[in-house]
């Protein structure tokens, strides 16, 4: 039976794609990136889908905002995505799309079918959590480079514009790319007790050890477990960006959810503040230091 070729157009314009804070006066050399925390889903979109909110909000990075509200409020540089990351999914390359959930995929166009096209979650997703199908037939190319136009890239662009502007005054900039991982595969990972904090530097090409080192210090005083690119090394963000010749750094945190969260409700628990404390905390001491260029040799 062939499948069914879904057309459709969203309205983008009442879609507010982004929030950022901190931005007009830069006070440190650190930009929050929060790129997998947003919940809106467009209408027109809910209709195309087999799966109800909640089960796609699976696959967000839940409540990692609102973790970082304290740093927020201490100035810190931000940038947050408000739309789904169901949606569009800005922690992948453009071209990670899968040719097979499209009914007129151009021919000859450049594919970039990698790991995460092949588990159905590239820049735009084929499964929800459950790895369930996601569509409810075949997606429009077009629709959907347009999503990349209207959201994607729109967030991108401010991004940039961001850190050129925090690279204009300090000289340099990194970037802390701000994500929370399911606590099943930690647990799976390290049996121990699980692996509380993921700091993902691309095995130390995004930003000098140094750095990555004294980020993790902060949490291990507060004895958190700590592991480096174990389960994630960094993915498209913490990459592109990444560009230590003209001083820009990266570096991907990845948080366990079961630290702060009912994983299953989508709902804070009783930890919650006092993760939103140690995370910012550590974050606002990271950017006070930074500013000493001299503590990293920068």
């Amino acid at each position: 039976m062939e499948s069914e070729k879904l057309n459709f157009a969203v309205d983008y314009s009442n879609i507010s794609v982004f929030k950022d804070y901190n931005i007009n006066d830069l006070q440190y050399p650190l930009v929050l990136s929060v790129p997998h925390s947003g919940t809106y889903f467009p209408p027109e979109f809910l209709a195309q889908v087999n799966s109800d909110e909640k089960t796609m909000r699976h696959n967000e990075d839940l409540l990692v905002d609102e973790l970082l509200e304290p740093a927020i409020n201490a100035g810190i540089p931000t940038i947050k995505m408000l739309v789904s990351r169901t949606f569009i999914d800005l922690n992948r390359d453009r071209l990670e799309l899968d040719p097979t959930m499209f009914y007129n995929y151009p021919q000859n166009k450049d594919i970039l079918y990698d790991k995460h096209c092949r588990v159905g979650l590239g820049v735009v997703h084929r499964i929800n959590y459950k790895r369930e199908p996601l569509y409810k037939g075949l997606l429009d190319y077009n629709e959907v480079q347009k999503r990349l136009q209207n959201v994607y890239d729109v967030y991108h662009a401010r991004l940039q514009k961001i850190i050129d502007k925090c690279l204009r005054k300090f000289g340099f900039c990194l970037v802390l790319d701000c994500h929370s991982m399911p606590s099943k595969i930690c647990s799976i990972i390290d049996d121990r007790s699980g692996i509380d904090i993921c700091l993902g530097n691309l095995f130390s090409q995004s930003c000098p050890q140094e750095m990555s080192d004294f980020f993790a210090g902060r949490f291990w005083d507060k004895n958190y477990n700590v592991e480096f690119n174990c389960p994630y090394s960094g993915a498209y963000i913490t990459f592109n960006y990444c560009q230590p010749r003209r001083k820009i750094y990266t570096l991907q945190l990845e948080i366990n959810r079961a630290l702060y969260a009912d994983e299953d409700n989508l709902q804070k628990n009783d930890n919650f503040y006092q993760m939103a404390d140690d995370v910012s905390n550590a974050i606002i001491d990271f950017a006070a230091n930074l500013r000493r260029k001299d503590l990293f040799h920068i």
